[in-house]
């Protein structure tokens, strides 16, 4: 290389001979390493012009020196990932490449180059050369430091500069001797100038970028090693004469243009005054003029936090506020983020709606992924999709991990085609649907997990930081998140905040607690700072509100603003309707007894309640709750007028009550006498808590904490000029799931502790927020007082009150009556205690270890990584979300002993469950999740059926077989599936209901 005294031609044949892909992963020819490594510099062109945000662009350009200086310095880096296949460790292991190499006159000692102790993997040994050549030709070595880790991370992780040295025990070998380091500068040289510089020296970049900038850029150069390892688009070129970048470029353009890629809407204009009412039909509320606002007021990318009530229209709000902060700082879409799969589904046609409303004439709408593992039952996608070829393999991406790693030895599965579509008319890139792919997509609608999963120390991490940065990122319910969810929620702001991506964050009962860590985390990302205390955040002056924080110069910027609410509070009657509550050592006939009594006392209310009509929501904390009050309330009501809604449906029937709900109860659903029910319950779990945009006019709910409690409050009476039926004219909210005197036992002077909670509630939320719950309950409800909010007897004000009921339940000021404090103070440091281990059990995955958060480059960054289980990338779920989750396993029906497997739909697979590809999406209908406990536990054992063993979609799956009347064995427990009521499990006796 001129740089250091090389001369071109004296490589040429090398260059002629050292191969990167096989003939067998490369269409039949062997393709050369440079074409490979030019290939990949002519796809990242191609991002560069038609995939990368402006605001990507800017950053690089700053790094590189200028405006334009970005593209090489970016299509350079990506191009010199695989430079350590020019290695004896790498050219040795394809005997027919090995023989043409020795024949160019390039060897090694064969036993010990073949030694698997000694194995050093490529992309290590891309490292190794690049600090060796960079700092030959006077790299700064703050910016080797930064540059090598890239090369390094290709395969999805990275490690420290001492796991990227040559094994002492190769000798020398495994890098080879002098000849091996003039092809391999000179392989680096051709490189370098075909891209268009003039040498090694003048690659050197003039600034460092941020360690989030960084993962950004390596997240870029695994996807443009994917594109250009696909032997459909860059077969095998055998001929250096034939290599070339003109040649790469035109590889690169047709692969580009079959593939279909493209990225969002790229520099957008902001909006103006009249756009709230183009996109949406309506005027914006006041709150929504003040989000609006504060995204126009920012000085630079940064937070807002929205806290506005239920209905308000927070949603419309953050779109907007997300269509001006990409217009001002260059964000090219953006990821639009939801606690739970059923609440996925409505934001996804929301956002498509919002994208069509933009008038551009690029189809945006066309180009939403919907990223969660039940989507196949969203008929929206499918229409979207509708028309994609099945296939039954892998995608054509094998030469990607080609020799040394397709062993992923850290969990996750090489790239593969996990969705098992193909492009067709509509809908985003066939590319984008493949695993770790989808956050790539412009336009993104999917779980909280997304973006948690972004903040692991998993494989392929980088390809996650990839999809969120360019865009704007958007959380709805963050109030949703645990303290086990929020230490990945947290790490995660932190890394967008040091990436400069915009985040709105959306909440209606967001603990003000919660909210100073949020704002925090991302300031102090924005800072590079490892901890940040932000002494005078303000409180907001009243709900809706909006917290703005960004980083300047002088450090960080906060802003608060609050309005008032679009219409005005409602008096929500509160009644408390007591109920046996069994103790911990009642038998199971007494807890069944006491279950009974409760269904028939809800019953009762609601005849009453219902006489002349109307709509009403139970939640129940529990499943089985649900179930036992479903089948007595359709005792009486008829099945026509109840419906049951809950967790342990199959994925397909929950999909098609969940959807028929919203459409009869809908916010924008039918009006009295225009198909509304006359009268129609609907027994539900949590699932209606969030985002669940319907509007009842009664409520009847097990008591739960506060926050959770206003969320169920917010279904009720949701249209203000919504005519009701007579009677339900007031919104109405009966509390469940308690024991009597709670009132009493509140205005008693003795000790005598707290009230009873039904034994599930206490599980799932620990005693300490229902009892502090309780208290404000009693306050309301006793006679003549307040709850704190002006809210008078028996009466909370919504939403005005809800600030303030949140802040004291989830306060440190004393809350409960006299009587139940020492009941209170156990509960506490028990909830403490349990906080602190969630908090701490999470830590372990985290992205960076304390002490680390500051740190520069990525070097060492996965030094101990994160393993999904089962192969499959589902797995890193229960990384993310901690608790019994419960094993999903899919329900498959087989009548007897060598009979055939059906679907739960009754249609028919093979004694062995082989499945036709029409068949695919009814057979995962029947995906159900079990409880956790022990029920779950004895599933793990199960896995798929013979017929599934080499299926892309079912080769994970958990198959539980029941008979024809629906019923299994799992392990020594009984299980049973019924149409109407899902999944029930009947531990065996020594384990305890649940």
């Amino acid at each position: 290389m001129p740089d250091a005294g090389v001369s071109l031609e004296s490589v040429e044949g090398p260059l002629g001979v050292l191969w990167g892909k096989s003939a067998e992963r490369a269409g039949g020819q062997t393709n050369l390493l440079l074409s490979h490594l030019l290939d990949t510099g002519a796809v990242a062109e191609r991002l560069w012009e038609s995939f990368l945000a402006p605001s990507t662009r800017g950053l690089l350009d700053e790094v590189a020196g200028g405006s334009g200086r970005g593209r090489r310095l970016f299509a350079w880096l990506c191009a010199v990932h695989d430079l350590g296949k020019a290695t004896p460790a790498f050219q040795y292991q394809w005997e027919p490449g090995a023989r043409a190499v020795r024949a160019a006159g390039l060897r090694w000692h064969g036993p010990t180059v073949a030694n698997q102790k000694r194995r050093w993997r490529h992309e290590h040994a891309s490292a190794y050369l690049l600090m060796r050549a960079l700092r030959r030709v006077g790299w700064a070595e703050c910016h080797v430091a930064w540059v090598w880790p890239l090369a390094a991370g290709h395969h999805g992780m990275f490690p420290d500069e001492d796991a990227v040295q040559p094994p002492r025990q190769g000798r020398g070998q495994l890098q080879g001797g002098a000849d091996w380091e003039v092809a391999q500068a000179g392989l680096l040289e051709r490189v370098t100038v075909e891209l268009g510089f003039e040498g090694l020296a003048e690659v050197q970049p003039v600034a460092v970028p941020t360690r989030a900038v960084q993962l950004h850029v390596s997240g870029l150069i695994v996807m443009a090693d994917w594109i250009a390892s696909d032997k459909e688009y860059f077969p095998g070129l055998p001929d250096v004469s034939q290599v070339s970048m003109k040649g790469a470029r035109e590889r690169a353009g047709s692969a580009w243009t079959k593939l279909g890629l493209r990225g969002g809407w790229g520099a957008l204009a902001g909006p103006g005054p009249e756009a709230f009412r183009e996109r949406f039909g309506v005027e914006a509320r006041p709150s929504q003029r003040l989000v609006m606002q504060a995204a126009r007021d920012m000085e630079g990318p940064g937070l807002l936090v929205v806290e506005a009530p239920m209905g308000e229209g927070k949603t419309k709000a953050a779109l907007m506020a997300a269509e001006i902060l990409a217009a001002r700082f260059g964000a090219d879409g953006v990821f639009v983020g939801m606690p739970t799969q059923a609440t996925s589904d409505p934001m996804f046609g929301q956002v498509r709606a919002w994208l069509q409303a933009l008038g551009r004439g690029d189809d945006l709408a066309s180009q939403v992924a919907l990223l969660h593992g039940k989507r196949m039952f969203n008929k929206e996608w499918r229409g979207l999709v509708e028309g994609r070829e099945r296939v039954g393999g892998e995608f054509g991406f094998a030469g990607v991990d080609e020799f040394g790693c397709e062993g992923d030895v850290y969990g996750l599965g090489v790239p593969g085609r996990g969705v098992g579509e193909r492009s067709g008319a509509g809908g985003p890139a066939e590319w984008f649907l493949g695993a770790k792919r989808g956050l790539l997509c412009p336009f993104v609608v999917g779980t909280f997990d997304q973006l948690l999963l972004a903040a692991t120390r998993s494989r392929h991490v980088m390809l996650r930081m990839a999809g969120l940065a360019g865009k704007v990122v958007v959380l709805d319910e963050v109030h949703a998140a645990d303290v086990y969810m929020s230490q990945f929620l947290v790490e995660g702001l932190r890394w967008l905040g040091q990436a400069g991506v915009p985040v709105v964050l959306l909440s209606a009962t967001l603990p003000p607690g919660q909210r100073r860590e949020l704002v925090e985390a991302y300031v102090a990302g924005a800072g590079s700072r490892e901890e940040l205390r932000l002494e005078a955040l303000p409180e907001p002056g009243g709900c809706p509100s909006v917290t703005s924080a960004w980083s300047a110069v002088e450090g960080p910027c906060v802003r608060v603003d609050s309005c008032e609410g679009w219409r005005p509070d409602l008096s929500v009657a509160l009644a408390v309707c007591s109920e046996p509550v069994p103790g911990l050592r009642a038998s199971r006939v007494q807890e069944r007894q006491a279950q009974q009594e409760a269904d028939v006392a809800v019953v009762d209310l609601l005849r009453a309640q219902l006489e002349g009509g109307g709509c009403a929501l139970v939640v129940r904390n529990t499943v089985a709750r649900a179930q036992s009050l479903y089948s007595a309330l359709a005792g009486v009501f008829g099945v026509g007028e109840v419906m049951l809604l809950h967790g342990r449906l199959a994925a397909g029937a929950r999909a098609e009550r969940t959807e028929r709900c919203l459409g009869l109860l809908g916010v924008s659903g039918p009006g009295v006498g225009e198909g509304r029910p006359h009268r129609l319950v609907v027994v539900a779990t949590q699932l209606v808590e969030q985002s669940f945009d319907v509007d009842v006019d009664l409520l009847v709910s097990d008591v739960a904490p506060v926050d959770l409690l206003l969320q169920r409050i917010g279904r009720l009476h949701r249209h203000g000029d919504r005519v009701r039926p007579p009677g339900l004219v007031v919104p109405q909210v009966f509390l469940t799931g308690l024991g009597g005197g709670l009132v009493e036992g509140a205005d008693a002077g003795s000790v005598c502790g707290g009230p009873a909670f039904i034994r599930g509630s206490e599980v799932i939320y620990g005693r300490h927020l229902l009892l502090r719950t309780a208290a404000v309950v009693a306050d309301a409800l006793r006679p003549g007082s307040g709850c704190g909010s002006g809210a008078g007897a028996g009466v909370w004000q919504v939403p005005g009150g809800v600030p303030g009921l949140v802040a004291a339940v989830y306060g440190d000021e004393e809350l409960v009556p006299a009587g139940w404090r020492d009941d209170a103070g156990a509960a506490r440091v028990e909830w403490e205690e349990r906080q602190r281990e969630r908090a701490q059990s999470a830590v372990p995955f985290l992205l960076t270890r304390r002490g680390d958060k500051e740190g520069v480059t990525l070097a060492g960054l996965h030094r101990v990584a994160v393993a999904a289980s089962g192969g499959a990338e589902g797995g890193l779920d229960g990384v993310v979300r901690d608790g019994e989750m419960g094993e999903e396993v899919v329900l498959v029906v087989r009548e007897g002993e060598g009979e055939v497997v059906r679907t739960l739909s009754g249609r028919a697979l093979s004694v062995n469950g082989d499945v036709a590809d029409e068949l695919i999406d009814d057979v995962l209908a029947g995906t159900v999740r079990l409880p956790g406990g022990p029920a779950s536990s004895a599933a793990a054992v199960l896995g798929p059926l013979p017929g599934w063993v080499g299926h892309p979609r079912l080769r994970y799956a958990r198959a539980l077989v029941v008979d024809g009347l629906g019923w299994g064995e799992l392990g020594e427990h009984r299980v049973h599936y019924d149409d109407v009521l899902g999944l029930t499990v009947e531990l065996a006796p020594r384990w305890p209901v649940r």
